[in-house]
């Protein structure tokens, strides 16, 4: 057993780092109920172009419209846009996200290569010996729409020059602050047209009759405006997902720590309290000893 002095030292160490724990749980807390409204005032919106989007790549001859929408007749190279985060702390949450990445691209049948959005993520995979064509990190605690407008743009340029045939985007959905599920979305060439839980994915459907669009100047000039930020919009609002999963599973990382701390130092309490009692028990049979010798010294 340990000597009391070495146990107290323990009990004030294992408090330190609850306290650390506590407060980061506090600033996750904090967090994850603004990713969560940044992430929900976004819906409408997206809902909202998205149906537009819908509405004219439905008509006939989608393909057509415009390159984004055009599928490739063979799939020669991939691209995928890998969501993760900068820092530690959140428990499974990086490892979960790039588990589901490798399970779906490490056997692919055609070269797979990378574009990372945040640094944990990113030192992973080049670990991992991956090919990564582009990474962002060091983003902004509460992005806006034109800090990550450049990943979206990097994902329509490779498209657009043919060095890529698909890209891919992988997340974490955000479910509740218990549960946050990766999720993987085709995000070029675009899929529209009868896939209602696209829109789902922004939010819920709109109801009723279908709205009857004018279009100025034209669908053409609409489109070449619209695809690309739309692309560039779920890319975001995909990123405001994981921001929010991953504060959600950083607080309940800290939790879970602060009450295997506190847990740790009740039992090093009762082990420093057997230690005091064993130290003054041994302390009284000296003294009884001693007084003992003296008594038999007379």
């Amino acid at each position: 057993m340990a000597n009391a002095r070495e146990v107290r030292l323990r009990i004030k160490s294992v408090k330190n780092i609850a306290q650390v724990t506590r407060a980061l749980q506090a600033v996750s807390a904090s967090k994850v109920r603004k990713a969560i409204q940044a992430m929900s005032n976004t819906r409408h919106y997206a809902t909202k172009a998205w149906q537009v989007l819908n509405h004219i790549a439905g008509q006939p001859g989608r393909e057509t419209l415009h390159p984004l929408l055009t599928r490739r007749d063979q799939v020669n190279s991939v691209l995928v846009v890998l969501i993760t985060g900068d820092r530690g702390l959140a428990g499974p949450y990086i490892t979960n996200v790039v588990r589901f990445t490798l399970q779906h691209f490490r056997k692919y049948p055609v070269p797979v290569r990378y574009v990372t959005v945040g640094r944990k993520g990113r030192d992973l995979m080049i670990r991992l010996h991956q090919t990564i064509v582009a990474e962002f990190s060091n983003l902004p605690p509460a992005p806006s729409f034109g800090d990550v407008s450049a990943i979206g743009r990097v994902a329509v340029e490779e498209f657009m020059l043919d060095h890529c045939d698909e890209v891919y985007l992988i997340y974490t959905d955000y479910i509740n602050m218990a549960r946050q599920v990766p999720n993987i979305k085709k995000l070029l060439p675009l899929e529209v047209g009868g896939r209602e839980e696209r829109v789902m994915a922004f939010g819920q459907p709109a109801r009723g009759p279908a709205a009857a669009y004018i279009y100025e100047p034209d669908q053409s000039a609409i489109l070449d405006e619209i695809i690309p930020r739309f692309t560039a919009l779920q890319v975001y609002q995909a990123i405001l997902e994981s921001l929010a999963s991953e504060h959600a599973a950083r607080m309940v990382a800290m939790k879970n720590a602060t009450d295997s701390a506190t847990a740790l130092s009740e039992a090093l309490q009762l082990e420093y309290n057997k230690a005091r009692q064993q130290t003054i028990t041994n302390e009284m049979l000296d003294i009884a000893g001693g007084a003992e010798a003296l008594a038999k010294a007379k």
